[in-house]
């Protein structure tokens, strides 16, 4: 089944650039596409590197880049490893070395990853409990389910309350040792029939599903999203020009603390400005249109 993912805060990011028809782009976080496809649409001129670890992103998007394919280069590659020395970045660009004006985080999960990549990203579906962005993980690369098999209770309930702000931590890290004594935890539904069994009624009646926040913690703690986000945000800003601009999109507290950090330090170390004091956020209308949205901000950042 095919998702129709809607990218938030679309304008906004790009408008956040400050473009002009030459400019040069990394998309660190391809996704779906959204970005680049509206960028390479609103100025002909525009190269841009795109990268995403799951390759299986590009396969899926590429049809809508047809006419568009020596503007765009795909990257396999994770931005926590943002090299672009590469010899098909120096030929893609006919330049060097590398004049970035623009680069954009949007730190987001697609509807397709959350919904079709079979990854176990989704607690809706009964899947295997990987949580990997990785389309093809190898042996050695770590899982959700190594984590909740593997992982003393104590670590469990650290990472459930750290990455998710999950107040059940300990409930529920404590419930998933007394499980797995029993049976391996394999599965999303396995995981999910655990955490109901950990909270108050209560809790489950809640706004949001009681097991996002501890289906959050596992994912950052899989792909190592908070050490791989300042590595991201050091090397992009390393190659930004002088007058280039950051563009971030971050979905949950831990995400922002990063980004808004990170550009107070450039700020007061007089190497950037902020472009926007305070965060961007969702209307209302996008929120109607598209729920996810509701948690969104972007920050822009230029470098000076």
């Amino acid at each position: 089944m095919e998702s129709i993912h809607k990218t938030v805060l679309l304008n906004e990011t790009i408008e956040g650039l400050n473009l002009s028809d030459k400019s040069v782009v990394v998309d660190a976080t391809f996704g779906s596409g959204g970005h680049s496809k509206e960028i390479l649409d609103k100025y002909p001129d525009v190269k841009i590197i795109a990268l995403d670890q799951d390759e299986s992103v590009w396969k899926k998007a590429k049809n809508k880049f047809k006419g568009q394919e020596k503007r765009i280069l795909f990257i396999d590659a994770n931005f926590g490893n943002l090299d672009l020395k590469s010899s098909s970045v120096k030929n893609f660009l006919e330049t060097a070395p590398l004049n970035l004006d623009g680069i954009i985080f949007d730190l987001g999960l697609s509807s397709d990853q959350l919904e079709n990549s079979e990854r176990g990203f989704s607690f809706m579906k009964d899947e295997p409990l990987l949580m990997t962005m990785k389309e093809n993980p190898e042996l050695e690369d770590l899982t959700a389910m190594d984590i909740v098999n593997g992982w003393s209770e104590k670590s469990l309930a650290d990472i459930i309350y750290g990455y998710g702000e999950e107040r059940f931590s300990r409930r529920i890290a404590r419930r998933i040792v007394e499980s797995r004594k029993e049976k391996k935890i394999e599965t999303t539904r396995n995981l999910v029939q655990i955490i109901e069994s950990s909270v108050p009624a209560v809790y489950k009646r809640g706004r949001l599903h009681f097991a996002t926040k501890t289906f959050q913690a596992l994912r950052i703690a899989v792909n190592d999203e908070l050490r791989t986000l300042e590595r991201g945000l050091k090397a992009g800003f390393k190659i930004l020009k002088k007058g280039g601009r950051m563009s971030v999109i971050s979905f949950h507290s831990l995400e922002d603390r990063i980004v808004k950090r990170f550009y107070k330090q450039k700020e007061k170390a007089g190497e950037a400005k902020l472009i926007n004091k305070k965060p961007i956020i969702a209307g209302e209308e996008e929120i109607k249109n598209n729920p996810r949205a509701r948690s969104a901000k972007l920050r822009v950042l230029e470098k000076i």
